[in-house]
């Protein structure tokens, strides 16, 4: 297999460090890597492959020679540096939102719509959806196409660490301060987070929705390739390190018994059943933190309507919901197309 030149945009970050980490895990064909990120992270190293990499300033000339660039900066960042990057020849696989609903970009994820990479030379760019969508979509993807979804009704529980990591030491400092009988300091988030839940994910819009919440309606139909599919989205801050979880109620166009999703979803790509309510047994975010797979469980028929399912789907929004997203659409690429 060749080898490429991969930088990685946001590398001091917590997805920019767990792409590093993932590329290395995944035994990635890396020739050369280029750490890319703000003029703060000077003199930060990063170690991959046993060496350590120095973190060079982000510009207009960084992407000479490189090949692909997995960009997790920050959506301003990405509209400004990603098309620079495609106009270099590297192929960008970018996790921001700044792309992802551009009918000429694909938004992939590899398990459920690989085929959609090709698209990558309409604009050199390819994008990683939003975390709590692709979670989402790679459990319902497979009962989609069993017996076809009409409707989506999710309310999501996503840990700080969806923010960055300046929301994770907020967590951990607002819990120490709070254990100390101190007042803890609120700069992240609107209000405090620990020992609490606040349903305000990014800016709300005009129509009372929250902008997280309008991400998982649009993504979803997108990836499924399918307009009909109806999603109504609330999405939650909870007071978790790693590890988002998602109650999803979806209504199918034909009848599906519990057992028959359980089935289905025993044998899906990316997937793992946890199921055994006698023992207790069900997704947890602290058991799917570091883990490669979205965890499905609490499975049961809604008794309110004649198709309808409950479920529970967990996964790492770190590592699943973005880094290991875009390594896994970055394989793909060079396997089947460069």
């Amino acid at each position: 297999m060749n080898a490429y030149h991969v930088a990685v945009v946001g590398a001091t970050g917590a997805v920019g460090n767990e792409m590093v980490k993932i590329l290395e895990e995944r035994k990635f064909p890396v020739s050369r890597l280029t750490l890319l990120a703000s003029e703060r992270s000077i003199g930060k190293e990063l170690k991959f492959n046993g060496e350590l990499h120095p973190i060079q300033v982000l510009n207009e000339k960084s992407f000479a020679g490189i090949q692909i660039g997995l960009f997790s900066a920050g959506g301003s960042i990405s509209q400004r540096f990603a098309p620079i990057a495609a106009a270099s020849g590297c192929i960008v696989i970018d996790n921001t939102s700044a792309f992802r609903m551009e009918p000429d970009i694909p938004l992939v994820v590899p398990e459920v719509n690989p085929e959609s990479i090709g698209m990558y030379k309409n604009r050199g760019i390819i994008s990683n959806p939003n975390c709590s969508t692709i979670q989402m979509v790679v459990a319902l993807k497979p009962i989609h196409d069993a017996v076809r979804i009409k409707r989506i009704v999710v309310s999501t529980y996503q840990a700080v660490s969806g923010t960055g990591k300046k929301a994770i030491e907020e967590l951990i400092e607002q819990t120490r301060a709070l254990m100390n009988n101190r007042e803890p300091e609120i700069k992240v988030y609107p209000h405090r987070i620990a020992f609490n839940c606040l349903p305000h994910i990014d800016v709300f819009l005009d129509n009372g929705y929250s902008k997280e919440e309008m991400k998982m309606v649009n993504e979803t139909k997108k990836i499924l390739n399918d307009p009909s599919v109806a999603v109504t989205a609330t999405t939650v801050r909870v007071p978790v390190l790693f590890g988002h979880s998602e109650s999803v109620n979806i209504e199918t166009g034909k009848k599906i018994t519990a057992d028959e999703v359980r089935e289905i979803l025993s044998r899906a790509p990316g997937v793992t059943v946890v199921d055994d309510l006698k023992r207790n047994k069900y997704p947890l975010p602290i058991d799917a933190a570091g883990k490669d797979d979205t965890f499905v469980g609490r499975i049961r028929e809604d008794e309110s309507i004649e198709n309808g399912i409950n479920m529970w789907i967990v996964s790492d929004n770190v590592r699943k919901g973005a880094a290991l997203n875009a390594v896994q659409i970055a394989e793909i690429l060079v396997r089947n197309y460069l």
